[in-house]
């Protein structure tokens, strides 16, 4: 009894007696619990844990909890897509976001008012100063107040994306159903380590006993595995337990290479993302019995989703006939750089025209991320150079960028900026002024959400086109 009176008093935000909790909108709310904690990343799984007991929050739906250093945003879309076609009533969590902070908690694949967000930050609030009171990172407080929107939003199933890691990461407290590892590799080094064993190893930490297990990676790290087998989880490993056979314009999702369903290829680009889709289906595999999924279902999903600045193509509305051709990718660290450079050796080569195409980047990046690494795997797709400064206190100069990009690059065209929507603008009046453009010339703005976010704020209607 006391917990249902509870849950009626916490449900019902405007009976919460401080005005201070009333006149906050959704700005004063992000900006407020930005100031919670003395640090903006401090990992352990305490101060969440304490949390859910004093907001009771108990989960009775079934949780998906996607973690890796790449993939984790398409796998979630691909889940959310495929649950929702089948019918389900499905939340999905993640971050961060590119425009708006909504975009982290969707519900029935839209995405959570202002109004419900400011009503569960203030459940969460109010729990938060019971004494003793604690002190909340950003990322923590999202995470609660998204669970706890689900609860009362009465989903079927919710797909949770791991913020940092896994082993300590807020998501982590939360009992999964199923769990994904897309993929291994070095980012964030400062918290998970300077190796892909050590990464390996928290990113396993979202592993539970006898809970299905899956991993995307090409090559898992020994750790990973090893983890596995001491929880006792239900682990799959790409190309072990399965895979991807690509024929035509279809792929077969194989299970100990025996093809179990045949399906569209996902309507994200690269030839990545069959990593990412394979991962899902198997999700949707180990969870069949509790959410039943047809394979028109999965058909659908895969083929309808969209993500924005996951290798997104776009014509800009502004552009004139001599390109056509926008690309927005949030790649931050080398391991997604190699998957963007790939992807756009497709492209360029894909292009039927008597000269080459050329490549106009658009960059910007955070200073703590593998810079180099980044330049060094895509500087051979590109033609010039437009490096911004990044409004962020981690953002790496543009100055700096660029003589990163001169030591990696073979006599690069660089020009530097204050802002990355600057570089933007720069660049296309440069490739429309171009004597020998072409229509396969294109603009790729990438390096960090932050980057991708300075342009889209300039292009309407660009965040799901």
């Amino acid at each position: 009894m006391t917990f249902l009176v509870r849950l009626k008093v916490l449900a019902i935000p405007n009976e919460i007696p401080s005005s201070e909790f009333a006149s906050k909108d959704l700005a004063d709310w992000l900006g407020y619990i930005e100031s919670l904690h003395p640090k903006s990343i401090a990992m352990g799984l305490d101060r969440v844990n304490l949390m859910i007991d004093r907001l009771q929050l108990q989960t009775p739906f079934p949780l998906i909890t996607v973690g890796g250093t790449n993939g984790k945003g398409s796998s979630c879309a691909m889940l959310e897509q495929i649950y929702l076609q089948a019918g389900y009533r499905v939340g999905c969590y993640t971050s961060p976001h590119i425009l708006r902070y909504n975009e982290r908690v969707r519900v029935a694949g839209l995405p959570v008012s202002d109004a419900m967000l400011c009503s569960a930050f203030s459940v969460v609030e109010q729990a938060r100063r019971e004494e003793p009171a604690i002190a909340l990172t950003y990322f923590e407080v999202g995470t609660l107040a998204a669970l706890w929107h689900f609860m009362q939003a009465g989903v079927d199933v919710a797909v949770l994306e791991i913020g940092l890691g896994g082993r300590l990461d807020a998501v982590n407290a939360f009992e999964p159903s199923c769990t994904i590892v897309t993929s291994v590799d070095l980012d964030h080094q400062e918290f998970l380590g300077d190796t892909r064993e050590a990464i390996g190893y928290e990113k396993a930490g979202i592993f539970r006993p006898g809970v299905p297990a899956i991993c995307g990676d090409n090559d898992p790290p020994e750790a990973l595995i090893k983890h596995a087998i001491a929880v006792d989880a239900a682990l799959a490993c790409w190309a072990k337990d399965f895979s991807a056979g690509v024929e035509n314009d279809c792929w077969h999702y194989q299970v100990k290479n025996k093809t179990r369903y045949t399906l569209p290829m996902p309507a994200l680009l690269g030839k990545y993302q069959l990593n990412n889709a394979a991962c899902a289906v198997a999700a949707v595999e180990a969870l069949q019995e509790r959410l039943p999924v047809t394979l028109e279902s999965m058909a659908l999903g895969l083929r309808n989703l969209k993500l924005a600045g996951r290798f997104q193509i776009i014509q800009p509305p502004h552009s004139g006939t001599k390109h056509t051709k926008l690309v927005f990718d949030v790649a931050h660290n080398p391991h997604a750089a190699r998957a963007l450079a790939g992807n756009l050796q497709v492209m360029r080569s894909g292009a039927a025209v008597a000269q080459p195409s050329k490549t106009f980047a658009v960059f910007a990046m955070l200073a703590d991320k593998d810079c180099g690494g980044v330049i060094a795997a895509v500087s051979d797709e590109i033609d010039a150079w437009y490096v911004a400064d990044t409004a962020n206190p981690r953002g790496a100069l543009a100055n700096d960028l660029a003589q990163q990009i001169a030591y990696i690059s073979d006599e690069p065209t660089i020009k530097t900026f204050a802002s990355a929507d600057k570089a933007y603008i720069q660049a296309c009046i440069d490739i429309e002024a171009c004597m020998d453009a072409n229509e396969n010339d294109k603009i790729i703005v990438f390096g960090s959400f932050f980057t991708v976010a300075s342009v889209m704020q300039l292009l309407p209607n660009t965040l799901c086109e």
